[in-house]
């Protein structure tokens, strides 16, 4: 057999068959038949596992269950639903975004490349998936394990910012516009459990007698990635508490990844409150190129140190949205 698309494709979309990956928000032999769910697990697992995202998934379906229900919903609602998830600007993404079909299109779901582009937090990657997925329509999936699966079967070994667009013209002659769904399905499948960055597991992919890389000594450094160093930072964090034993929360109003959820009052430079006690503990939280070190301090006050903040008894923060990176302090605390 030659190295051609049509072997190529077959070849793979017959290994998925039997060994693609049962997961909740996707079928084999076509497209999702609830596009809601396929958009739900798209925010879900950007720069996320499946295996994290799951419980998550079951969880968030079942107390929003149609794309109306999620835009009715407050954003509070939908955070205390990622709480732990993280990269919470997803949730408002997603939210956002499920308003606008309700609102904008009707409660339909846009087919049109453009019309989906227009949604809240839809890139092209997510829109060229979620299109397959929920429709079958032919795109192009090129994420972080289709470009090291088509580098590694073409020997494409210059570094990654130097072949994308040849990686995403492969990837695109690659694409069964037959069965596009489950071809996507396929390829991710084939890199999140065969060609995997680590010790792959060449001997069970159905494309190994087409591999030029397989036999390679460098395998894993294919694709050549440049590593990005990571910025460390340390600050303060503050549990501050009045005379009914109740701790002081605010909600973070500032744009970025934890908008809109409650937390201590913290900062990443130095501190804010001069006279607070040191706990002589801290919390350490990898943020994607960040090493923050918070440390603890505390003090009690029945005046409002700060304009936006109030006090809440501690048996009820857990009914308020707060990031990990907060909940590691209240835990760390003691």
């Amino acid at each position: 057999m030659s190295m051609s698309k049509e072997n190529l494709s077959n070849l793979l979309l017959q290994w998925y068959a039997k060994h693609g990956r049962d997961l909740p928000w996707r079928v084999k032999g076509g497209a999702h038949p609830n596009p809601y769910v396929v958009l739900v697990s798209e925010f879900m697992l950007q720069q996320t596992t499946v295996k994290t995202v799951i419980p998550y998934f079951y969880r968030f379906v079942e107390r929003f269950p149609t794309v109306v229900d999620l835009a009715k919903a407050s954003l509070e609602d939908v955070y205390a639903l990622w709480q732990g998830l993280g990269y919470y600007a997803r949730a408002r993404s997603l939210h956002a975004t499920a308003q606008m079909i309700v609102n904008d299109f009707k409660g339909e779901f846009p087919r049109e490349k453009n019309e989906v582009l227009k949604l809240k937090g839809m890139g092209p990657y997510t829109v060229a998936s979620f299109l397959a997925l929920a429709f079958d329509e032919p795109e192009t999936v090129v994420d972080g394990n289709v470009m090291r699966i088509i580098a590694r079967l073409y020997h494409l070994t210059k570094p990654l910012d130097e072949i994308n667009d040849e990686i995403r013209a492969k990837a695109q002659k690659l694409l069964s516009k037959e069965h596009p769904a489950d071809y996507t399905s396929a390829i991710m499948d084939l890199g999140a459990t065969i060609c995997t960055p680590k010790k792959p597991q060449c001997l069970l992919c159905p494309w190994n007698n087409y591999c030029k890389s397989k036999d390679d000594k460098n395998l894993e450094q294919i694709p050549m990635r440049q590593k990005i160093e990571k910025t460390e930072k340390e600050g303060a964090v503050y549990l501050i508490y009045n005379s009914l034993g109740e701790v002081l929360i605010r909600k973070r109003t500032e744009k970025g990844l934890l908008s809109g959820l409650y937390e201590f009052p913290w900062c990443d430079k130095g501190k804010i409150f001069k006279d607070a006690q040191s706990l002589d503990k801290k919390v350490v939280h990898i943020f994607t190129h960040i090493k923050l070190t918070l440390n603890i301090y505390t003090f009690k006050t029945d005046i409002l140190p700060i304009t936006e903040g109030i006090f809440v008894a501690p048996h009820k923060l857990d009914e308020y949205a707060f990031s990990t990176l907060m909940k590691k302090v209240w835990v760390n605390r003691a």
